[in-house]
């Protein structure tokens, strides 16, 4: 029987919007599905590199990261880094991302740079993650071009939705002209705090607007989960018992529960 390369699952981590906890959302679900022996890349497109220094992969480690896999100059399997976690390596990233919209914008095909790399680089992971930018850029098409699905952070602040709207036309523009199977896999609301009625009041609007495409669980403005990048650590190694990595490991059963579904 012809032995058939294993195809794993690529989920990117999207919003236009910085500090709505999309790369502590990647973080956190990649280190909960690589804790039930999943094996996991996070490939760290941001340009601040904020994924990479949650996991402890400080700049003078990095011998290549996401910006030479992007521009061709390296294979995406020598930018990979183990991570202290068991079943989590990384692609880290590096400010030169900065620059690589300026660099790809006059390349053929350009937007499937990162898919590109991709192919047969990837079929020992059961999922791969992607943190993107916090812009609707060439980085984040990328992403979304190579991804299978998307999950969209949205913090529970005032005019939440404004920005979303267009994200997720941009992903609809995305799935219609380079990627046909994307689809929009949920939105997690983030820094959900129960004393406030806003938090409630953005539930409601996220919960009318997006219907079941909202994960039931939401993730708390929780101090544990503020401090952990600082030491290096996903929440969940950081402090296993605090309600923020309780919410990470809930949403994570979520996400691999749609995962399921849309296999």
């Amino acid at each position: 029987m012809e032995n058939i390369e294993k195809k794993p699952r690529i989920i990117a981590i999207a919003n236009r919007k910085g500090g709505v906890g999309k790369t502590t959302t990647t973080v956190n679900v990649a280190t909960a599905m690589a804790a039930i022996g999943k094996k996991v890349l996070l490939i760290d497109l941001d340009p601040q590199g904020n994924a990479s220094t949650s996991v402890g992969i400080n700049r003078r480690m990095r011998r290549a990261s996401s910006y030479e896999v992007l521009i061709g100059a390296t294979r995406l399997s020598d930018a990979t880094m183990w991570t202290s976690i068991p079943n989590f390596s990384i692609v880290p990233s590096s400010p030169n991302l900065a620059a690589a919209e300026v660099e790809l914008i006059d390349l053929e095909k350009r937007e499937y740079k990162l898919k590109q790399a991709m192919e047969k680089n990837i079929s020992r992971y059961d999922y791969v993650l992607i943190d993107c930018p916090p812009s609707l850029n060439l980085l984040t098409i990328n992403a979304l071009t190579a991804a299978d699905a998307v999950v969209v952070p949205l913090q529970c602040e005032f005019l939440a939705l404004e920005g979303v709207t267009d994200l997720i036309k941009n992903i609809e523009l995305v799935k219609k002209n380079f990627n046909p199977s994307l689809e929009l896999q949920g939105v997690v609301l983030t820094m959900y705090d129960k004393r406030n009625n806003l938090s409630q009041m953005v539930e409601d609007d996220v919960r009318e607007f997006f219907g079941s495409k909202v994960y039931n669980t939401v993730i708390p403005r929780n101090v544990r989960i503020s401090e952990a990048p600082s030491h290096g650590k996903p929440v969940l190694i950081y402090d296993f018992k605090c309600a923020g990595s309780q919410a990470y490991i809930n949403l994570t059963g979520e996400v691999l529960k749609r995962e399921g579904e849309l296999v």
